[in-house]
């Protein structure tokens, strides 16, 4: 019987397994997902409970929930990889061989890649509201706060999901507005990129949102580090932002054992064919969702719309064929903007967010590069969608590749 390991349970790791069991004979495929967590999170629901908007039981449930039947799952954690052996090593010291491996160990906040950050101040003064710890935490504290000056740091990119923290910054200056307290609350957004986001038009739309909300951003800022004695943050070049709350995405990496296992880059990303998913070092190695280094965002989005491709070049692969899918880097975000309101952004490798109508020409429902009341709902049915259909690896009405069509190409 011939083996496929999947490393990693969360929204990669779930999908693939799903399409892969459903569709490889049982008698002949063994498949088996290995993952050190028991719970499976919906992470962009983090964003939404400092706010009160959700709660932790809205984001969390268990990883058996969605596994299907007949895929092996061991909840451990993996010591090694070595792939020249096409075997990876557990905690306890025992191997799971394998004749394909997929991984999908995602990225994880690295708070400690930053001089300062988890010292007397993180979880009192400074939060992250990319883990349910920091979310929860987040939120006892803004119940209580008075009013200040709020940053909202990006530590460094690439980081997961870059629209989330345009979206707290949005949500936040509608909690306190709603609160009657927005005029004692000086909100900016720092960030190492030169403007809101890293594409061109759907920068201008959302500094136009920023401007119109009276939230100031500051671009080119390079955190090194976070004074706790003078609770400011620190720049390279010297500058210095003080603050009264600080809510940081703090440096974003690849699984540890990406690291130990000489797989990948700085970063512990593992270097794949941006277009097939395979590893550019092992053939019979494939990396899905964030744990790759393919130059898009990473975003649930991009996992769904590259499974389907890896799953093509996968049952090519197996059948000894040319991996002829290829993925064009396609991501979709929803952008929650605050008082019920929302945007859309759709592009891949070669095409910035432009604007139109997703999906349908001229119909959408959904507006890109728009803010509108339909896209907030969007935003807030994709949950359901998420645990329902998404994970189980169901098929979505939406092409993985992009298209052009309703997209406005002409001004």
């Amino acid at each position: 019987m011939k083996k496929i390991l999947i490393l990693g349970g969360g929204t990669a790791g779930t999908i693939m397994s799903n399409k892969l069991r459903k569709s490889l004979s049982r008698e002949e495929w063994k498949i088996t997902v290995i993952d050190k967590y028991r719970t499976h999170y919906y992470q962009p629901g983090f964003l939404f409970i400092p706010f009160g908007i959700y709660s932790r039981q809205d984001v969390e449930k268990s990883k058996k929930d969605f596994f299907p039947t007949g895929v092996d799952v061991l909840f451990t954690d993996v010591q090694l990889i070595e792939a020249v052996n096409n075997r990876v090593v557990l905690n306890d010291g025992t191997y799971v061989q394998y004749d394909i491996l997929i991984i999908a160990t995602g990225t994880q906040t690295r708070p400690d890649q930053t001089p300062g950050l988890t010292d007397s101040l993180w979880y009192q003064k400074i939060f992250d509201f990319y883990t349910i710890e920091g979310a929860l935490g987040l939120r006892e504290f803004i119940k209580k706060w008075e009013g200040g000056t709020l940053l909202i740091n990006i530590a460094e990119v690439p980081y997961k999901c870059p629209v989330a923290p345009l979206e707290f910054a949005f949500l936040a200056d509608e909690y306190f507005t709603k609160l009657g307290i927005r005029e004692k609350v000086t909100i900016k957004y720092v960030t190492p990129m030169s403007g809101a986001f890293t594409k061109p038009r759907a920068t201008k739309m959302l500094s136009d949102l920023l401007f119109e909300k009276n939230i100031e951003v500051v671009p080119d800022f390079y955190l090194e580090r976070v004074d706790n004695e003078k609770q400011c943050i620190v720049s390279y070049d010297g500058r210095e932002l003080p603050f009264d709350l600080l809510t940081i995405v703090p440096v974003n990496m690849g699984d540890r054992v990406i690291e130990r296992s000489n797989l990948g880059d700085d970063l512990n990303h593992v270097p794949v064919n941006k277009h097939t998913l395979q590893s550019n070092e092992f053939e019979n190695v494939f990396v899905l969702g964030d744990a790759s280094n393919i130059p898009t965002s990473k975003a649930g989005s991009v996992a769904h719309f590259s499974a389907d491709i890896l799953f093509e070049n996968l049952m090519s692969f197996i059948e000894n064929r040319p991996l002829n899918a290829k993925f064009d880097g396609h991501a979709n975000c929803y952008i929650e903007t605050g008082f019920g309101k929302g945007s859309l952004i759709d592009f891949n490798y070669e095409t910035e967010p432009l604007p139109g109508t997703f999906p349908l020409p001229g119909i959408g429902p959904f507006g890109l590069l728009k803010n509108t009341k339909v896209n907030h709902y969007g935003k807030v049915l994709f949950r359901w969608i998420y645990w329902h259909i998404l994970l189980k690896g169901k098929e979505m009405p939406i092409e993985p590749l992009m298209t052009m069509s309703g997209k406005i190409t002409k001004f």
